[in-house]
């Protein structure tokens, strides 16, 4: 039985963009130590089969601690592997083609940049949001941070988790959560930390 989306708190994506394919493993037991309460794998530029294995292998390590893992992008991964949930993007296949594709009751998360995006991801019947980029990213250079000013409102009028997205560290997360954030994503901030498993202790404290 893995942990329930609402008693998520921090979720950790291990982008292989910053890491080594052969480092995923190591980094998601750190993330795991840590209290990282949820788990994407996002290769966006990793063959499908590769993408396929690493998830096997990463599922069979976060499966023991009842910890979700969730897959960036493809559906397809998760008719192979067991993961939790998938997370899709604006550009990519609608909740409802992800479901079909699954084939299995999956979680799926959807990123959102806006207000009506992220109702429009509730309507469509996603499980939880992405909410961003808070902050400039380097992980998302193109998009424009949305700031702080309407995550108090996106928790108003969505009645999903929310998850604050986009240059969130330790240095700017109580600022989030002043805000009205009750869950954020670290993604750069983690990965790059000097001790992962401290790092994300930390900010589960905070987010307690």
């Amino acid at each position: 039985m893995t942990r329930p989306l609402h008693d998520c708190r921090l979720y950790g994506i291990i982008d292989l963009g910053y890491v080594e394919a052969r480092d995923t493993a190591r980094i998601a037991a750190q993330m795991i130590e840590g209290g990282v309460d949820l788990i994407q794998l996002r290769g966006k530029n990793n063959l499908l089969d590769e993408l396929v294995d690493l998830s096997g292998e990463l599922h069979a390590l976060t499966a023991k601690s009842s910890t979700p893992l969730i897959v960036n992008d493809h559906a397809e991964i998760a008719r192979r592997v067991a993961v939790e949930g998938v997370h899709v993007g604006q550009d990519d296949d609608l909740i409802e083609i992800v479901r079909q594709k699954a084939a299995r009751d999956i979680l799926i998360g959807k990123s959102t940049h806006s207000l009506e995006q992220a109702r429009a991801a509730q309507r469509e019947g996603a499980d939880y949001v992405g909410f961003g980029p808070v902050f400039a990213t380097p992980t998302k250079p193109d998009y424009v941070p949305i700031g702080l000013e309407d995550i108090r409102r996106v928790h108003a009028e969505v009645n999903l988790p929310i998850f604050c997205i986009g240059g969130i560290n330790i240095d700017n997360l109580q600022s989030v959560i002043d805000a009205g954030a009750k869950r954020v994503v670290m993604v750069s901030a983690l990965l790059k930390a000097h001790n992962i498993v401290d790092y994300a202790r930390c900010a589960t404290d905070m987010l307690a």
